[in-house]
Parts: structure tokens; C-alpha cells; sequence
């Protein structure tokens, strides 16, 4: 992922803070990488994503409503796109799934600008927290997503979060979930941030699957009950911490203060 302007190593800032912004002063542990998921955990579309891979699927295949019995919540893009060419008889080296891609970016920017159905929009207290976290030396804040990368600066461009991001790991890199945290770390020194182990990552997420991938990888998981999972579904999932949402940016600086201190301990 790169911007037009330099980045440094620290996080980029958002321009005018409010003041508030720098009210919470809990100690966070040295050198936190901090992956966000996007989908149910910084923002919800309204669907767009799923209108705009189905619209896309007709185009491309000619296969109406393909996407209809296939989970989505806390797949990669990749995957997803799999189930279904597998779903509808069409082989995976076949090079309209290249071509899928690409359609489906062009509805996904006309889908966002659409009302939507169910909830639409940042989730309660995201960008205190990342005005918060950005204005921080002690953390790193990239991306871990299964959204392709394009699709991701689409929805966050949107919300006008993108620029809290210096990198990430998206749909693209890998197949499944599970390979993204090893990516993310690598994508980070690659782009000129701190060099990070997989156990300095907290994965941020809404989903079983975001609790697993950070397993998987020896990292530690907080997850929010702002998508399509209760608190109580997360906590069976194995995640670390779980929080309601991410309304309370001192509960959020908290429990990553207490992964560091049981890291030390």
C-alpha cells in the first residue's frame, strides 16, 4: 500500500484533532502493531460489498445471485470468490476470475454511494480511537482484511479513514484469513515501519475468524461485537479480550495495555 506523500515510521496523523483527541493517556506497551479488520469493525456498507460481488458474478458469468448460501463474514475476497466459482461449475484457473475483480470494484464505488440495507456506517468510536492511536509513538497502525486491497481503499476512502494507515495484509495476499498476520508483519518493514514479531500484533476484529487467524499465528486478539457476533460467540471463539464496541477509548487502550503487561510478565 502506498500513499503519494512520504510516510515515516510513526503513524501518519489526521490533520485538526480535536482536542479531545489527546485526553487518554494509558500506558500502551513499546512497539504494538494494531491490525483493524474492516468490515463490522470500523465501518459497515450496507451491503455494498456482497451487491457489488453479486452484480459483478452476473456480469462476468452470467450467474444470478451466486453468492446466495456462501459465508462471507471474516473471509478473504479470495475465498470467497472461490466458493462460488466452485459453487457454479467454473474452474479456478478460468481468467474471468482476474477480470471478476476488476468489475467488481466499478459497482462496489457506485454501491457505496447507495443507501444500503441494515447498517451503514462508522462504527461508534472509531475515529476517537484512531485520532487517538495515530497521535501515539508507542503503536503501529496497519490493516489485516479480506478485502482485496482496492476494495479496501474504496471503503475506507469512503469513511474517510484510509489515511490512518500506513499498510496492511488484504484479501489478495493470501487465500484464507489464517496467512494474513505474517503478512501484515512483513508489509510493515517493507514500508518502513518497525520490525515486528507476530506475537507484537493485536488483531482487531468481529469475527471467529479474525479470533483464529491471530491464534494462528501466535498473536493476540481483541474482538467486537459491532458485526454479525455477540460478545458471547466471540468469547467461546478463544478471543483474548472482547468488548461490546470500540465506544470507550480508554477500555481500548486498557486491554492493550494488558496484553503488554502479561507479554512482560
Amino acid at each position: 500500500m502506498k500513499d503519494s506523500e512520504s510516510r515515516s515510521t510513526k503513524n501518519r496523523r489526521p490533520r485538526d484533532p480535536a482536542p479531545a483527541t489527546f485526553a487518554a493517556k494509558a500506558e500502551l506497551p513499546a512497539s504494538t502493531l494494531l491490525l483493524f479488520d474492516i468490515d463490522g469493525t470500523l465501518v459497515l456498507t450496507g451491503g455494498a460489498g456482497g451487491r457489488a460481488m453479486s452484480m459483478a458474478f452476473a456480469e462476468v458469468f452470467g450467474v444470478r445471485d451466486a453468492f446466495r448460501g456462501i459465508t462471507m463474514a471474516g473471509r478473504t475476497d479470495t475465498w470467497i470468490v472461490g466458493d462460488a466459482a466452485s459453487a457454479h461449475g467454473i474452474p479456478p484457473d478460468s481468467p474471468d476470475l482476474a477480470h471478476f475483480r476488476e468489475v467488481y470494484l466499478q459497482h462496489l464505488v457506485s454501491e457505496l454511494q447507495q443507501p444500503g440495507n441494515g447498517r451503514k456506517g462508522t462504527m461508534p468510536g472509531v475515529r476517537e480511537l484512531l485520532d487517538t492511536l495515530a497521535a501515539r509513538d508507542d503503536v503501529y497502525l496497519a490493516l489485516l482484511t479480506g478485502n482485496y486491497e482496492s476494495g479496501a481503499r474504496l471503503k475506507l476512502e469512503y469513511y474517510d479513514l484510509w489515511h490512518y494507515f500506513a499498510c496492511g495484509a488484504f484479501g489478495d495476499d493470501a487465500p484464507q484469513r489464517n496467512g494474513l498476520v505474517s503478512r501484515a508483519v512483513t508489509r510493515v518493514a517493507a514500508s518502513g515501519g518497525p520490525v515486528f514479531a507476530n506475537r507484537d500484533a493485536v488483531v482487531i476484529g468481529d469475527t471467529p475468524l479474525d479470533v483464529e487467524c491471530a491464534s494462528y499465528c501466535g498473536a493476540r486478539s481483541l474482538a467486537v461485537a459491532t458485526g454479525s457476533h455477540s460478545v458471547d460467540q466471540l468469547r467461546e471463539a478463544g478471543a483474548d479480550a472482547v468488548l461490546q464496541d470500540l465506544g470507550d477509548t480508554q477500555e481500548v487502550l486498557r486491554v492493550i495495555a494488558d496484553f503488554g503487561s502479561r507479554m512482560a510478565g
